[in-house]
């Protein structure tokens, strides 16, 4: 029923927890120093963009839809993740500008993922 490897639902665990994490750690332990930067927002769209993807990642570790594609866009939004909402958190905390140009290499791997399950869904049997 369920072609999907386990380690998709492992790391939408692993990103959904860090996400949350993140998400309370920027708004108690680092609010004093995102608001200096004044870079509070842009830390919440790192979460956000994580979480999203993490629930994403999920969802699609459930779905019996080709393996190989679940798969490519598992690894699509992981890089994603890791790519767009790193880049911004290092951002976020004043890390070095060259990170700004890897934020849309992110968002890019979030598209590739999105456009993989909507090719999948086109190609799938009818139910």
């Amino acid at each position: 029923m369920n072609n999907a490897p386990r380690w998709i639902a492992l790391s939408a665990g692993i990103f959904g927890f860090t996400g949350v994490a993140l998400g309370a750690f920027g708004a108690h332990a680092l609010k004093e120093t995102l608001t200096a930067h004044g870079s509070l927002s842009t830390w919440q769209t790192a979460v956000l963009y994580q979480l999203v993807h993490a629930v994403a990642l999920l969802v699609i570790a459930g779905w019996p839809l080709d393996k190989s594609k679940i798969i490519w866009a598992a690894r699509s939004w992981m890089v994603g993740i890791i790519l767009f909402s790193g880049s911004l958190y290092g951002l976020s905390l004043g890390g070095p500008k060259m990170l700004g140009p890897i934020t849309p290499l992110g968002g890019l791997a979030f598209l590739i993922g999105w456009l993989l399950v909507a090719i999948n869904a086109l190609q799938s049997p009818k139910a």
